[in-house]
């Protein structure tokens, strides 16, 4: 599961499993540090976005405002593909689904104003392999979620669309472009769906401070891949143009990542002056 965040400098922070803190997955109770843990020791706006969360809010630990200042938006069916937003302020507007797909049975797209900012969490659709019908539905999908975040950028000009993509952007984002050469996350088609949303104004935060170099997200739990350092960026924080004037730093939180029983995806973290 990934996780991203936005912080706003100097106290505020919003994040994907995986946006701020991009992913984890799973159920908490397997995740000891808890989101509620993590964001003890953090500056007191700061907004956490969870995606594929496969829990109850029940079993979200310290799930109460009243217990600490957390209020929490959950949206997920009763099984997998779960979304979430965590915030120290009371989300508004919040909108669940894509309008395109009102009949989708799984749970992928939450949407909330935060302190004026309109935060888009998502866990986009794996797609299986470019032959799979996954894969149909993956670009149905994500041809729904364009539309969807058009609208919402006209209306919010202050945006973050934020979570697993499923997609490497560009061959700088795969450890080994051959092996993956027109593979799933990785093939061309994918990429374009991925430049469509950049087209309609929006900036891949994580590029646009670090243009160059290898900033993995997600490392499959076989083969050591962490460990090896050979993994893929598939999780993004994509922000609109009133936000992305005022990014100030990006950062992938490979600390996570080695934890104990973690996630196979590492948070990224985005801070914006404003």
């Amino acid at each position: 599961m990934p996780t991203g965040a936005i912080r706003r400098l100097p106290t505020q922070q919003h994040t994907r499993k995986h946006h701020e803190n991009r992913h984890l997955e799973r159920q908490f109770p397997q995740r000891p540090p808890a989101p509620s843990t993590k964001l003890a020791g953090r500056p007191p706006s700061r907004h956490t976005r969870l995606t594929r969360t496969q829990t109850r809010p029940r079993q979200i630990p310290g799930r109460r405002p009243a217990n600490n200042g957390l209020a929490l938006r959950l949206e997920r069916p009763k099984t997998y593909n779960g979304v979430a937003i965590i915030s120290r302020h009371e989300p508004q507007d919040v909108h669940c689904g894509l309008p395109a797909l009102p009949d989708d049975p799984q749970r992928r797209v939450i949407a909330a104003t935060i302190n004026g900012v309109r935060v888009i969490n998502v866990y986009c659709v794996n797609g299986e392999a470019l032959d799979s019908p996954k894969f149909q539905y993956k670009e149905q999908w994500f041809a729904a979620l364009t539309e969807f975040v058009r609208a919402e950028m006209a209306a919010h000009p202050k945006l973050v669309l934020l979570g697993d993509f499923n997609i490497a952007p560009a061959d700088a984002d795969c450890y080994d472009p051959e092996k993956w050469h027109e593979k799933i996350h990785c093939s061309s088609i994918e990429r374009q769906w991925f430049k469509t949303l950049l087209d309609l104004g929006l900036t891949d935060s994580l590029r646009k401070i670090h243009p160059e170099g290898a900033f993995y997200t997600w490392f499959d739990y076989r083969g050591a891949m962490f460990q090896r350092k050979l993994g893929l960026r598939i999780d993004h924080i994509l922000s609109s143009p009133e936000l992305a004037a005022t990014l100030t730093d990006v950062t992938v939180d490979l600390e996570t990542r080695a934890q104990e029983r973690p996630s196979d995806h590492a948070p990224v973290i985005a801070e914006f002056d404003c």
